[in-house]
């Protein structure tokens, strides 16, 4: 049997025992998106990314949606990468995934013209003090990240209440790899993250993320709540700029974006990746993505 397209998941989501609303809405997303490729006709088969038995010359086309252990699992996923891309087309590339999961990617797109939260790149084997970096760039509250995390791994809050407390933990974590520090954007907190989904270069619906009373993250795994945003013309154009300034035109793309310090729209992340693109709350984007991807069949 020959495949147009597989869509990619994890084996903790293809049988899955238990279905709570996290996995219920896993399901149902996947649901939308196999319809509407069928509808545009295609051969779709649903698997785990990481499953021993399949056959990966037998489809065109591989699109990733749940992969989300990925990250946990970084080693298997990228020497499953690189073999996979040879046998079939990945979407999104290997190439631009690859690219998409060090945040160093946020200084290409800086230079391609696209407006990024102010970010002080420290890198791996750095040995100046959390102290001394806010001395050096003038800082009072930031925010500390890995430059290749997930799901706000080791991302803390930081301010000279707390700066001698966290000095341990950044001293081990500069060892092994290269981190971040931002001024911390009160925006987000006062006014929220928004989600932007771009399919092959065009905008097609947005989401507003809102972090629960006392918390910074918005991720709802720390109780953060999500609406339906309509954007404005100047949102829906920095997010497509934001796909047009890529190495590659990706054929599926979430931009999150804020408004910065300064009062300007500024990009927090583009992903790239596996992200969640709330097919459920907007079902027509799934279509928009069916069409593009059997136009490049």
């Amino acid at each position: 049997m020959h495949l147009d397209i597989v869509i990619l998941t994890q084996k903790e989501y293809i049988n899955p025992k238990k279905k709570d609303a996290y996995v219920q809405n896993v399901l149902n997303e996947d649901v939308i998106v196999q319809k509407a490729l069928e509808a545009q006709g295609l051969k779709v088969k649903r698997i785990s990314w990481d499953d021993p038995t399949f056959d990966w010359t037998i489809t065109k086309y591989a699109i990733f949606r749940a992969t989300w252990d990925y990250f946990h699992r970084f080693e298997a996923f990228s020497i499953w990468l690189e073999k996979v891309s040879k046998q079939t087309t990945l979407l999104n590339s290997e190439a631009i995934i690859r690219w998409n999961i060090d945040k160093h990617y946020l200084l290409d797109l800086q230079k391609n013209g696209v407006h990024i939260a102010e970010t002080h790149f420290i890198e791996q084997g750095a040995t100046e003090t959390l102290q001394e970096l806010h001395s050096k760039f003038n800082l009072q509250e930031t925010v500390l990240k890995p430059c290749i995390s997930g799901a706000a791994r080791h991302t803390y809050k930081l301010n000279k209440s707390n700066l001698a407390s966290h000095e341990s933990i950044f001293a081990e974590l500069i060892k092994t790899e290269a981190m971040m520090l931002q001024p911390f954007q009160y925006n987000i907190v006062k006014k929220g993250e928004i989600s932007m989904m771009v399919f092959n270069g065009k905008f097609t619906h947005a989401i507003l993320k809102t972090a629960k009373p006392g918390e910074f993250r918005v991720q709802d795994d720390f109780g953060g709540t999500i609406q339906i945003h309509e954007p404005t013309k100047a949102e829906i154009a920095f997010a497509e700029n934001c796909t047009k300034a890529c190495a590659e035109m990706p054929m599926y793309a979430r931009v999150d974006i804020f408004e910065d310090n300064n009062g300007n729209i500024a990009l927090s992340e583009l992903e790239l990746i596996e992200p969640e693109l709330w097919f459920r709350e907007y079902p027509e984007a799934a279509k928009v993505l069916a069409k593009a991807i059997k136009n490049k069949i």
